[in-house]
């Protein structure tokens, strides 16, 4: 198996994780705000991270400090905005604005670092836009200051993906995830402190969700993210996260019943096509049967 291939598939349950997150996240809303959940959750997960990989974080300079400090507030800022993005727009209007990162980092790729997209990257990238707004958007599409948080919460996580693309080569790259996770979950606690009145769990099965939230879906994200990131492009990152929505519809239906719409499975189809597109070589594996045949 390909390095990039194993990247890209460490990658793919990155996003199982996330997708599971959005059901975790709605659930340990009720009754913690959402400051305080981040808190917790980066907290946590920063702690745990830190007894796994403690032998790494003696490997930790100031420059690894100092691209963690800078992931970390670029994706906090993601948070900020995905948070009252959310708030102040519908649902299917912010999964289509979030998952806009799949554009942005190609276009920021090409202006900043000048890699310009394969063919079959482009046409991947054409069919995840169609397949996103089959799967999430309603007829009352709107443009207001929701959406707008939204669209910039997207743009902002792509420059996180550029960036954790560009510094893993540099320095130790667990040590920079577990860093960035401790800075994250300081962030969040100072905005809690201010903005909000912080308190922990009150029951066994809000503990559960804040755990299950800071285990896989933040301390193991983030970590095989960044590990993953050495290995592949961030255009093909970007397409493995864009079935994020494809995972939260999964849980949705497996937990609460929801299904989706025919639209909403044509959409995700197209998704899971556009991924399929950007990873597989298809001209390798016809000149693979070519000689075959020849043979």
């Amino acid at each position: 198996m390909k390095i990039q291939l194993k990247a890209d598939l460490m990658l793919l349950l990155v996003t199982f994780f996330w997708g599971a997150s959005i059901l975790l996240t709605k659930l340990g809303l009720d009754g913690i705000e959402e400051y305080n959940l981040i808190a917790l959750r980066f907290i946590i997960a920063f702690l745990l991270s830190g007894l796994i990989f403690y032998k790494h974080l003696f490997k930790v300079d100031f420059k690894s400090v100092k691209y963690a400090f800078i992931l970390a507030s670029v994706l906090f800022i993601v948070y900020i905005f995905a948070t009252f993005g959310t708030k102040y727009t519908s649902v299917s209007n912010a999964g289509f604005l979030l998952c806009l990162t799949v554009i942005f980092i190609p276009i920021l790729s090409a202006i900043f670092l000048k890699h310009i997209p394969e063919k079959k990257v482009i046409l991947g990238i054409v069919l995840t836009i169609i397949g996103i707004g089959l799967l999430t958007l309603t007829s009352e599409f709107k443009i207001g200051n929701g959406d707008i948080f939204c669209i910039l919460s997207a743009l902002f996580y792509a420059i996180h993906v550029i960036i954790t693309g560009s510094v893993t080569k540099h320095v130790n790259s667990i040590a920079l995830g577990v860093v960035q996770l401790g800075f994250v979950g300081l962030f969040s606690l100072i905005f809690s402190l201010v903005m909000e009145t912080p308190k922990l769990p009150g029951t066994i099965d809000s503990w559960l969700i804040i755990l299950a939230l800071s285990i896989f879906c933040t301390a193991v994200a983030f970590i095989v993210q960044v590990i993953a990131q050495q290995y592949t492009t961030p255009t093909h990152t970007g397409l493995i996260f864009s079935l994020e929505p494809v995972f939260s519809a999964g849980f949705a239906f497996v937990f609460t019943g929801e299904t989706l719409t025919g639209k909403g499975y044509l959409g995700a189809t197209l998704i899971l096509l556009s991924v399929l597109i950007a990873e597989v070589d298809f001209k390798g594996l016809l000149r693979v049967n070519y000689k075959k045949n020849i043979e």
